[in-house]
């Protein structure tokens, strides 16, 4: 390479296959629009970028993703199927309000790191996540209480000082109160769920029995009307009259 660079008499050929892998390592990989890549700590900066959904094109090696302050409202299933590397992904300060099922299924075993937490999440479930063991935030979100995201709760790595954030803006139980707080005092989402469940199947069946019993009793009315009528129908008929000739034989009888 260096006798190339002198200008040394040396065919053009040479001096090229000896330059190719130089030049092939200086070209930078590919990196969204609005992104920028920094290829020596494989992290890709999408921050404050104004965007809408999750960019294409993110380079398969990266292991920091930041798309942090950003507009995005959901989160595709396919969206990190390619990032295998993946260690650190930010999602924090979007308008993120839904997981598109499967979503996070796809980030891999070496993500130690998710951050959604400020964002407009109200529900979540433990298929949504898949089985990811990274470290998550998720407070600062509209959360609904419930079951569903009770068993999340006990499913994932969540981080310990953000527990607190995480608000029940609308339950049946405890509306403003940290989740964890009324999980600690003994409220059970699920045990309500049950119980509701088998209220309503209480009220149902009750329901059932009493048209059952209506239409018991409106069948029979309806039966006795028809007979009362049919029997005074009868008693209006005339009686038949006796003939001369059955009144004679009668008497010759006697």
């Amino acid at each position: 390479i260096i006798r190339c660079r002198k200008g040394l008499d040396l065919p053009s050929w040479v001096c090229m296959l000896f330059l190719f892998p130089a030049l092939w390592g200086q070209v930078s990989p590919q990196c969204p629009d609005s992104c920028h890549c920094a290829s020596d700590t494989a992290t890709v900066l999408c921050s404050d970028a104004g965007l809408r959904e999750i960019p294409e094109g993110i380079p398969p090696e990266t292991v920091s993703l930041h798309l942090e302050r950003n507009f995005i409202r959901n989160i595709p299933e396919s969206a990190f199927s390619d990032l295998l590397h993946l260690r650190d992904l930010y999602l924090s300060h979007n308008r993120i309000d839904s997981l598109s099922s499967g979503a996070l299924r796809h980030l891999g075993p070496e993500l130690r790191l998710l951050d959604l937490s400020h964002n407009q999440l109200r529900q979540a479930s433990r298929e949504d996540f898949g089985t990811t063991r990274a470290k998550t935030r998720l407070y600062h979100n509209p959360w609904h209480c419930d079951c569903t995201l009770q068993e999340l709760m006990e499913t994932l790595n969540l981080e310990p000082e953000t527990v607190n954030g995480i608000i029940c803006e609308s339950s049946v139980r405890g509306v403003g109160q940290p989740l964890v707080k009324l999980l600690d005092s003994g409220v059970n989402f699920c045990s309500l769920q049950r119980k509701t469940t088998d209220v309503a199947m209480l009220v149902t069946m009750f329901v059932w029995f009493f048209m059952v019993i209506v239409y018991v009793v409106y069948y029979v009315r309806q039966n006795q009307a028809e007979a009362r009528r049919h029997l005074e129908y009868l008693k209006s008929l005339p009686s038949p009259r006796k003939t001369p000739t059955e009144t004679d034989t009668l008497s010759t009888g006697f």
